[in-house]
């Protein structure tokens, strides 16, 4: 009787099973998806008057940037008057938690300050603040 060898088989791999890493890593992906606060840009940089009363907060998730020259820009476009309530009341359905804040040049009209705010108001929006830099000695 022959003696038997005992030889592996060139099928047979031994390896790491990198199925519960994806799966870990999938689970994280959509956790990160999920709590991240989606922030709607204005598009463009103002120049905020100086407050002594500004206060920081996170909350503002739709930006609207008012121009010196009266353009208006919501979302990193600019915008006519006539499309700041659609836009906003459309925003507003996709995430009805949402607040505005209005950033406008310390050089913009004041009239067309108030009717953004009016138009942000009609959209559906009530929590409507008005962005201001904080003086440099504070």
């Amino acid at each position: 009787m022959r003696p038997h060898r005992h030889t592996s088989h060139e099928g047979d791999e031994t390896g790491i099973d990198l199925a519960p890493m994806l799966d870990f890593v999938m689970n994280l992906l959509i956790f990160f998806i999920i709590t991240t606060s989606f922030v709607r840009e204005a598009g463009i940089a103002v120049v905020r008057p100086e407050a002594a009363t500004a206060l920081h907060e996170d909350t503002g998730n739709i930006l609207v940037a008012v121009r010196p020259n009266g353009e208006v820009w919501m979302d990193r476009r600019q915008v006519d008057m006539r499309e700041i309530r659609p836009t906003i009341e459309r925003l507003h359905l996709e995430r009805p938690e949402d607040t505005v804040v209005v950033l406008a040049d310390r050089a913009a009209k004041a009239g067309l300050l108030a009717q953004v705010i009016d138009e942000v108001k009609q959209g559906g929006i009530k929590d409507v603040a008005i962005g201001a830099a904080a003086l440099a000695g504070k």
